[in-house]
């Protein structure tokens, strides 16, 4: 920046000085001032006069580099030969900067009417005032530097601070959760990125609490589900072995109550075990291609007999021939858990009816019955692990609670998704979509 200042203060002073050197020049022309003696001392007495006003050095220089005259009267009659007043002579005028004596010369030359160069008037002006102008100028940028480099270092720290203290509180709060602390949050402020950081880490947290919520219901509702056959079992075989000559009808029925507890209890654990499978992707998938106009035609054939023994009606609409890319044991098995569960929870001469289209992308299976609805609230719990809409009736049902969280996961599987609308009293829908083709995600 200062040798941007000297450079422009340099250029301004050399074309000034240049211009009054010009001026003087076409003075001395019009006045015919180096005619006579009389004449150049009435010259000297205007260049003294002007180098005063101007603070500058003038001197006149004949066509031999002889000084006629000068204002500080100190190289009269002396030879100043210089390249300013060589090039002036040639008809050339200029202005140069010495940076060793620190001035600045510019010389213009004088001609007759002929042409012919006469002499020189040489302007020679120190340069010393505007450096130590700029040397000023300088010494304030730099001071001002330094005084804004402070403002910015103090804001950059306490930007710093506010940006790194939310930063600090989530760590704290991660390493809390490390430690199983899951009920952690961060406080918010703001709609910044760091405030959206905060929201996504809350969001994060919570489902985590979610997650360890459900799974120590998982285990209490599995330890549950099995201590209820096992304490049926314990009373029954406990009641053979206390009496004595039992008659045979009444050991067949403990036994075959035993029995039909023990089945309870095979069908749990069969049912954990394949979601477990699922959430680990244990079980794999035989993708082939699989036709779901007839696969559906066998799940609605198998589950006629349990429909009819409530007269429920059973209807189909195939609004297109549907060929996907899917295993269709499991996803069989998924379907079949819909539309069983929309029978058990339809009352006595209700309807079930399925539903299945398919557009460029993926296949469309609805499943919808006239039965008890869920409530909006357990809409968002249908999914979960031995939970029951009906809980008065799922000892008569026989449902485990396990069969739309395997349907749920099954889906998933497939890459497809499942959801629900239904009313209480009004009945239920589940629609079913899956890709068409089932592309592997690749690891």
């Amino acid at each position: 920046m200062k040798n941007t200042m000297e450079s422009y203060f340099r250029n301004i002073d050399e074309r000034e000085l240049l211009y009054q050197a010009n001026k003087i020049a076409v003075m001395i022309q019009e006045g015919n001032y180096l005619s006579s003696p009389e004449k150049q001392k009435e010259l000297l007495a205007i260049l003294e006069e002007k180098s005063s006003d101007e603070d500058f050095r003038i001197l006149i220089i004949d066509d031999n580099g002889v000084v006629i005259s000068d204002t500080n009267a100190s190289s009269v009659d002396k030879t100043f030969i210089i390249p300013e007043v060589i090039l002036s002579l040639n008809g050339k005028n200029n202005s140069t900067y010495h940076k060793e004596e620190k001035t600045l010369y510019a010389s213009s030359y004088i001609e007759e009417a002929s042409s012919y160069k006469k002499g020189v008037v040489l302007l020679i002006s120190s340069f010393e005032n505007s450096e130590m102008l700029i040397a000023g100028v300088s010494q304030k940028w730099f001071l001002l530097t330094i005084f804004i480099s402070i403002i910015i270092g103090i804001f950059v720290f306490f930007t710093s601070e506010i940006v790194i203290s939310p930063l600090k509180k989530i760590l704290k709060s991660i390493n809390e959760i490390t430690d199983g602390q899951l009920h952690q949050r961060v406080k918010i402020n703001g709609s910044n990125e760091i405030s959206q950081l905060g929201e996504a880490f809350n969001a994060m947290t919570e489902k985590l609490e979610q997650i360890d919520t459900s799974r120590q219901e998982f285990v209490s509702n599995v330890s549950h589900e099995l201590k209820t056959p096992l304490s049926s079992i314990k009373v029954l075989s406990d009641s053979i072995l206390l009496q004595e000559d039992i008659p045979s009808e009444v050991y067949i029925e403990f036994l075959q109550d035993i029995n039909s507890e023990i089945d309870r209890m095979t069908e749990i654990v069969n049912n954990l075990l394949a979601l477990v499978k699922l959430d680990f992707r244990e079980a794999g998938l035989n993708i082939t291609e699989t036709d779901l106009n007839k696969m559906l035609d066998d799940i609605l054939k198998r589950l006629t007999p349990l429909s009819a023994q409530k007269n429920i009606t059973i209807s189909k609409e195939y609004l297109k021939n549907v060929v996907v890319e899917a295993d269709e044991m499991k996803f069989s098995l998924a379907i079949s858990n819909l539309v069983e569960n929309a029978i058990k929870y339809t009352n006595t001469e209700g309807s079930v009816k399925v539903t299945l289209d398919c557009d460029h992308q993926n296949a469309f299976i609805t499943v919808s019955d006239t039965g008890i609805g869920i409530n909006e609230e357990e809409q968002t719990k249908i999914f979960n692990r031995f939970y029951r809409v009906d809980k008065t009736r799922d000892r008569e049902t026989g449902g485990t609670g396990l069969g739309l969280s395997i349907t749920h996961s099954t889906v998933i599987l497939h890459k497809g998704s499942i959801k629900v609308s239904s009313k209480e009293g009004e009945g239920s829908t589940f629609i079913v979509r899956i890709p068409i083709k089932f592309i592997e995600k690749q690891e």
